[in-house]
């Protein structure tokens, strides 16, 4: 009867002590919960969301096949995804906010910060290597605040606590806020042309104030088929084909400069009420056409050519009407001239000017 006595009491004893290491391990786990903003496996994040106050928001979602859509209708561009998905998985902790700090940075953390929502996907059934149950679940929620005052860090603070952590980007000299941006067009992809030469039908180029350097050519199964100018519509005598073939890799990357949306609408009315410079008009093997509206530049830093005089327009950019009129952009010769070579180009013998892009035209 005594001994069983002794074994009750051990049992309590054990049972206690049990209860205390579970709870303290519970707070330890919240609090490391508390202060989690790094993403550990960012290969099974499917979405995230961010959101601001001044009601700008992004969403960004990964298809099956691996790339990324921008607010379900755009291209979300692999540079600024892989350098998200980078500062997610690198982030740390440096400290707590300091307690004399800790009332001011919440509220500027509710005013100023960005709402951050990850979402993976996880498995209902995950042990020693069986999964079962796929389904795509909110991970995370956390808010970033701006920088630290030396500019090296920022403030954050995960969602349901009231403790703000000063985070950093080891081998970053900056502050990572920037990163976490809820603008749209910061997110977009730059191409314009992306197509192999296998995926082109044709590609018109049409010059409104030259008529006579407009071109069409065509393809079958990634072969040329035709070369006319669009002056008579007749073929081109004497083609250099090696030119047409260094034209059409042309359109493998193509990508635009900058957004111009945000443009004074006077002044580019005035720009989009002049005839295009050149109107470029591809059209797929799927049939899917892309054309855009390209536009001169005003040489608004006088720019001269090798002989002194004064060009008449930009000599190293161009503005451009894209996705059926939607976007208005910057774009550089730089990655445009190759594929906006007028029909003499392609006879042989022809050898471009030297002075400047305008000159060909």
């Amino acid at each position: 009867m005594k001994k069983n006595r002794y074994i009750l009491l051990l049992v309590l004893l054990l049972a206690f002590v049990a209860v205390i290491l579970v709870l303290t391990n519970s707070s330890n786990t919240f609090r490391r919960s508390m202060s989690d903003f790094a993403v550990a496996d960012t290969s099974i994040v499917t979405k995230i969301f961010m959101t601001d106050k001044n009601n700008n928001s992004v969403k960004l979602s990964r298809k099956e096949t691996g790339s990324w859509v921008l607010n379900d209708k755009f291209t979300a561009i692999k540079f600024n995804i892989d350098l998200m998905l980078k500062t997610m998985t690198d982030i740390q902790v440096k400290a707590p906010v300091a307690l004399a700090a800790h009332n001011t940075i919440i509220k500027h953390l509710a005013v100023n910060g960005v709402k951050v929502e990850i979402y993976q996907m996880v498995y209902r059934i995950d042990f020693m290597g069986i999964r079962m149950f796929p389904h795509e679940k909110l991970t995370k929620v956390y808010y970033i605040g701006g920088a630290t005052p030396d500019n090296q860090a920022s403030y954050a603070l995960m969602e349901a606590s009231e403790e703000p952590f000063v985070i950093y980007l080891p081998g970053l000299r900056g502050f990572v806020t920037p990163r976490y941006s809820t603008i749209e067009r910061y997110w977009r992809d730059l191409t314009v042309f992306k197509n192999g030469i296998e995926e082109i039908s044709s590609v018109k180029l049409e010059v409104p104030e030259n008529p006579e350097y407009s071109f069409e050519v065509r393809l079958a199964k990634g072969r040329l088929k035709s070369f006319n100018s669009l002056a008579g519509n007749k073929p081109v005598a004497d083609l250099d084909t090696l030119k047409v073939l260094n034209f059409l890799s042309g359109f493998r990357n193509v990508n635009f400069e900058a957004f111009l949306n945000d443009m004074d609408k006077r002044t580019r009315d005035s720009i989009l009420s002049t005839n295009p410079f050149i109107v470029l008009t591809l059209t797929d093997t799927l049939n899917k056409v892309k054309a855009i509206k390209i536009y001169h530049k005003p040489n608004l830093f006088g720019q001269k050519d090798f002989k002194g005089r004064v060009l008449p327009y930009d000599p190293d950019r161009l503005y451009a009407m894209i996705n059926d009129g939607k976007d208005f952009v910057l774009i550089q010769y730089f990655a445009f001239n190759k594929i906006l070579r007028p029909e003499p180009y392609f006879v042989k013998g022809f050898k471009m000017p030297v002075n400047s892009p305008e000159d060909t035209y």
